[in-house]
């Protein structure tokens, strides 16, 4: 009798155990949530430790497909869980098409900046386009502005190998976001402030005239980065994009920095804007993305790895490990971008 019960006694905790590590591990199952990301995360995205880390404290995993911030807020994204663009003008520009997330929250941040050969960082330093200071290079955006509306040819600024006339490559600004925040970045400067309805009128044609001049543009940051690194002075003297960018490549791609280093110079417009890259929930199940990614340890690696500033007030938590020189410890020269209405009026324009 006694062997009886005791055996009953082992069975049902035999079952009671079962059923306890079925719920546990149902509990514990890794969700994964979709979305649509800006490609200069993707590096952070594909990061392995960093998913491991997701998996591991966070039971998520993190499917997404690339595109244009302007384009994910404005297309259909039916199915998505959240948006991961690259600006707060594209979250105002879904807001008011669409009115407010589940949630939202800025978890990355990165100034615009530009990138040049060394030949032409010299001729701009040379001609007081651009001045150094402890070590960093800005550049005068008034100045910077003036060459490209006049035409100024490059063999003016004391370039005469380069055809054509000055020009800064960038992105398409009705797609991608580098490229919109260029766009706003030089309707501020050639209205002297912060672009607005009010002086739109002027300063739309004059913006036309300079991105014409352009010819064909990338639609992805992280493609024109990779085509100036891969072609040479002739083809894109110089680029818009991302600081986190050139961090991210010397991180990953050490030797083949150690190469080319001596040819690629960093600059920072003065003044510039910030790239905050916002994580949009579109429903409960996103809203997981967001405390994953604000997780210390992925902050810590989206900054040692990947180039993001995600420290109090832009400070970076020192530079030594990129092996890049003229990283600003601090971006202090800085303005705000034109509101959404203004840069949707300027998308509009330049469409």
């Amino acid at each position: 009798m006694k062997a009886k019960i005791a055996g009953l006694v082992i069975l049902l905790l035999v079952v009671v155990l079962a059923v306890g590590y079925t719920l546990l591990g149902k509990s514990r199952e890794t969700v994964e949530i979709a979305g649509y990301v800006g490609g200069e995360k993707i590096g952070l995205l594909e990061d392995e430790e960093v998913q491991r880390l997701l998996q591991r404290k966070y039971h998520l995993e993190m499917d997404y497909s690339r595109a244009g911030s302007i384009e994910m807020v404005t297309e259909d994204h039916t199915g998505m869980d959240f948006l991961f663009p690259s600006s707060q003008t594209a979250l105002e520009i879904y807001e008011a098409q669409y009115g407010n997330p589940v949630k939202s929250e800025i978890v990355l941040n990165t100034p615009i900046v530009l990138y040049a050969r060394t030949a032409v960082a010299d001729a701009l330093l040379a001609e007081g386009i651009a001045w150094e200071e402890e070590g960093v290079c800005y550049v005068d955006m008034q100045k910077l502005a003036a060459c490209i509306e006049e035409g100024t040819p490059w063999s003016e600024i004391g370039l005469p190998e380069l055809y054509g006339n000055v020009t800064v490559s960038t992105t398409d600004p009705t797609k991608s976001n580098s490229g919109n925040m260029f766009a706003g970045l030089l309707a501020n400067t050639l209205c002297g402030g912060t672009a607005d309805e009010d002086s739109l009128g002027a300063i739309l044609p004059r913006l036309q005239t300079i991105f014409r001049n352009l010819g064909y543009m990338e639609s992805s940051s992280s493609d024109l980065f990779d085509q100036f690194l891969k072609t040479g002075i002739g083809a894109k003297p110089m680029v818009a994009g991302y600081e986190n960018q050139l961090l991210e490549f010397a991180a990953e791609e050490p030797d083949t920095w150690e190469q080319v280093k001596g040819d690629i110079r960093i600059l920072y417009p003065s003044p510039t804007v910030w790239s905050s890259h916002v994580f949009i929930a579109l429903d409960e199940a996103g809203t997981a993305g967001i405390d994953a990614l604000m997780d210390e340890e992925v902050q810590e690696m989206a900054w040692n790895r990947h180039g993001f500033r995600t420290g109090v007030d832009g400070l970076a938590s020192g530079t030594e490990q990129f092996g890049v020189d003229g990283v600003a410890g601090q971006v202090t020269r800085v303005m705000n971008m034109p509101d959404a209405d203004t840069m949707e009026r300027i998308i509009e324009a330049l469409e």
